[in-house]
């Protein structure tokens, strides 16, 4: 089933439509820095493009888009993500990696593309759909760690097997041309975006890496070693790129007993 948005899992417990964001009271039509309170950490869009990491900070600041509750209007240029879909994409069959997504447009780096959306759930029945997987099957649910200042982590799962948009057929590489970031709108429960990492031309297949490595920390030597362990139960890459790891990323948290 179609779905552009995420909308709430089995569970029940986050409901990711939920407005509970207060919203700015900027009267102007766009929002600038200083006064907007969904901008007190600094810029997030530069002309439709997400604005880069600074090179001396040691992580990335969080997104927070104007929402419904904001006296801002529509035009606003902290409305990015929300707006959904801007670029024309074509689900297609690869020649090893089942369907995949490219573009039929230029994309400049920067630009969202598309969200990776589905049914948003809580840990016990992300891991409760893992396991009963077959080895055959395909796994859809991403699992997302933010690591906050505190030392805490938030976790956001999102499974699109059932409930999805075009964000699902999109393949892993290791060498990427997209990146993902979570956004938040209405509330805590973030928005999975994918944004280009570099320019991309018509014709092109977009990809992400699944691990989430790519714009984020080195891999550790523990991981690596956990990784090595696990490569029995790992399942081929076909990226093709020249930093090819050979498997598609492992993540055994969700096997794990509690």
């Amino acid at each position: 089933q179609y779905s552009p948005d995420n909308v709430a899992g089995a569970d029940g417990d986050i409901d990711p439509t939920e407005i509970t964001f207060p919203g700015c009271s900027c009267l102007t039509s766009s929002c600038v820095v200083r006064t907007c309170s969904c901008l007190c950490r600094g810029e997030n869009y530069n002309s439709l493009c997400l604005q880069p990491t600074e090179k001396e900070e040691e992580y990335a600041r969080p997104v927070f888009e104007c929402n419904s509750m904001c006296q801002c209007g529509e035009s606003c240029q902290n409305r990015v993500v929300q707006r959904g879909l801007q670029f024309r994409l074509e689900v297609f069959k690869t020649e090893k990696k089942g369907w995949g997504v490219r573009t039929l447009e230029f994309i400049a780096k920067g630009r969202f593309v598309c969200e990776y959306a589905g049914e948003v759930l809580g840990f016990n029945e992300a891991r409760r759909r893992i396991q009963a997987q077959t080895s055959k099957a395909s796994n859809y649910i991403i699992a997302v760690r933010e690591h906050l200042h505190s030392g805490q982590i938030m976790e956001t799962f999102v499974d699109p097997t059932y409930i999805g948009n075009v964000g699902r057929f999109l393949n892993h590489s290791c060498e990427p041309n997209l990146f993902m970031v979570p956004v938040r709108v209405d509330s805590m429960v973030p928005k999975l975006a994918l944004f280009a990492a570099t320019d991309i031309s018509a014709g092109e297949e977009l990809s992400y890496d699944y691990s989430g490595r790519f714009h984020n920390l080195p891999i550790s030597n523990r991981e690596q070693k956990s990784l090595e362990e696990d490569n029995r139960l790992r399942k081929p890459c076909y990226c093709g790129s020249r930093t090819c790891a050979s498997f598609l990323p492992w993540d055994s948290s969700l096997f794990s007993t509690p």
